[in-house]
């Protein structure tokens, strides 16, 4: 084919629109063999089952190939069985959701776009597809179109090692190994009629190297989860004793409604600089900074004790000497992990010589997978979408304003970061005022979550909201598998949809 003609190549979800289309390909890529086609039933059935499966490309508009998968149960699967024992039922019963394999049941390429590469775009889809999905391999029966060749000569394994040595060719298991996939076992009677291949086919296999197996712990993530926001008071405590007995006692308070986790704002513990403020900006915050090792062992201590995960907002910290703000996620099975603000406001540089965070990533906890962007960090869309893209099921903002518009920042941003991500976002802040602390003087905050705006949520994304300016607790209920749903069946669906074939985001690696 001449290239130079070809205007746009495209990979798409194959519909059933597609039909027709698709039909005549496959009779031209199988030599027009009776019943070599698929049926309009079944291309419904698989789209309907497993619509991320089934793809196809399209050169200016007309199919050029097609991939169609189904997920299995590989421990269901027969060692040695035939290509009708997993496609033969119109219904594809053998296709499990809840599968850990990729089962390729059809690929093709139409004679006339041959030569493109076009079958490693589809192999390269399917082992992204894989990634995603988190399954362990791809697998398929592949032909041997050359074999009936050699037959007389060699068995099915003596010859797919001479094609593995270069010393046979064959032009389906070539392109085959050259895409990663290996033999694992030779499959006698598969495909019933492929007198080329003796009946013979090789079971080809990729491996996931990123697959990470489900757990089986007791403690099984949880799918609704029950969020416990605190609307923190500022207001002046003597020491550090006494601001953590009002932490526990909060704390105490969203453990009794059996929450998941327990979430703090942003520099919750700023009371503490009262004692401090004949000292500068800068030398004050240091001083606060002393207690953060201790606030941290402290919440550790309370997550375990009140069984909940407690995310301690955020705390100035001094490491090498340079100040950050940073937080802990403190988890009720002991285990403690360290989040950073990547993004300081030009006050906190200003003021305090606060600097930038480089560490961003989520955290797995018991009730689902987490993020946590420290205020004004949830302004950046890019941080929320790399988090996402780790599978992200719920956000936290911790976060501190000192006024109503800079409180619409968040709010707003967090609102949006919901919907784009496919996600719930919560956020936890600080009311009252501090007149002995100086750069912390007032503070204005509604904490509230946010969610997807589909009709498994509420119509304005808002799960709850607090009072405005009063301290109190938030807790909400938020269902994870209602975004498994959204994710697939949503009235819009804008993680799928986004266009990597026009933009992409990704992280930029430091030496």
């Amino acid at each position: 084919m001449d290239t130079s003609k070809i205007e746009n190549i495209e990979l798409k979800f194959l519909t059933l629109e597609d039909y027709d289309a698709l039909k005549e390909a496959t009779l031209q890529s199988y030599g027009g063999l009776p019943n070599s086609y698929w049926k309009l039933e079944e291309i419904g059935k698989l789209i309907s089952l497993f619509p991320e499966g089934q793809v196809v490309i399209k050169i200016d508009g007309e199919i050029a190939g097609c991939a169609l998968s189904i997920i299995v149960d590989y421990d269901k699967v027969e060692d040695q069985h035939t290509y009708d024992d997993i496609a033969s039922d119109p219904n594809f019963k053998i296709h499990d959701p809840e599968g850990d394999v990729l089962y390729g049941i059809d690929v093709f390429i139409k004679p006339d776009f041959r030569g493109l590469r076009l079958g490693r775009r589809l192999y390269d889809y399917r082992k992204e597809l894989c990634e995603n999905l988190n399954l362990k391999s791809i697998v398929f029966g592949g032909r041997m179109p050359n074999y009936h060749k050699h037959a007389d000569k060699f068995s099915p394994k003596q010859y797919i090692q001479k094609v593995k040595r270069k010393e046979i060719e064959d032009p389906v298991l070539n392109f085959q190994i050259s895409n990663d996939f290996h033999p694992v076992r030779v499959l006698k009677g598969y495909l019933e009629g492929d007198t080329a291949s003796g009946e013979f086919a090789v079971l080809m296999e990729w491996d996931n190297i990123y697959y990470t197996k489900p757990t089986k712990k007791p403690s099984a993530t949880k799918s609704v989860v029950r969020l416990g926001l605190i609307q923190w008071q500022m207001r002046p405590y003597n020491d550090f004793d006494e601001l953590m007995h009002q932490a526990e006692y909060f704390i105490d308070s969203v453990a009794g409604y059996r929450s998941d986790f327990a979430v703090f704002p942003e520099f919750f513990n700023a009371p503490l600089m009262a004692k401090y403020n004949h000292l500068s900006e800068p030398d004050a915050i240091r001083e606060l900074a002393k207690y953060t090792k201790e606030i941290k062992e402290k919440m550790s201590e309370l997550a375990i004790s009140y069984n909940i995960n407690i995310i301690t907002g955020s705390m100035p910290e001094i490491v090498r000497n340079k100040l950050y703000n940073v937080g802990y996620l403190c988890r009720r099975d002991g285990s403690v992990e360290r989040y950073e603000k990547i993004h300081c406001t030009p006050d906190e540089v200003k003021v305090w010589g606060m600097q930038n965070g480089n560490t961003l990533q989520t955290f797995e906890t018991d009730s689902g997978k987490i993020g946590i962007l420290i205020c004004y960090d949830s302004e950046f869309p890019e941080l929320s979408r790399l988090l996402s893209d780790e599978g992200m099921d719920i956000l936290f903002v911790p976060f501190l304003t000192d006024t109503q518009n800079g409180y619409s920042r968040v709010r707003l941003c967090a609102q949006a970061r919901a919907v784009e991500n496919e996600c719930y976002v919560a956020i936890s802040g600080s009311v009252g005022n501090l007149p002995n602390v100086h750069n912390m003087d007032i503070q204005y905050a509604q904490s509230a979550v946010f969610t997807p705006c589909d009709f498994s949520f509420p119509s304005n994304g808002i799960k709850a909201e607090a009072t405005a300016n009063a301290e109190m607790i938030l807790v909400a209920d938020v269902d994870l598998d209602l975004l498994r749903e959204l994710h697939s069946f949503g009235a819009v669906k804008n993680l799928k949809d986004r266009r990597k074939d026009f933009y992409r985001l990704e992280r930029v690696k430091k030496n």
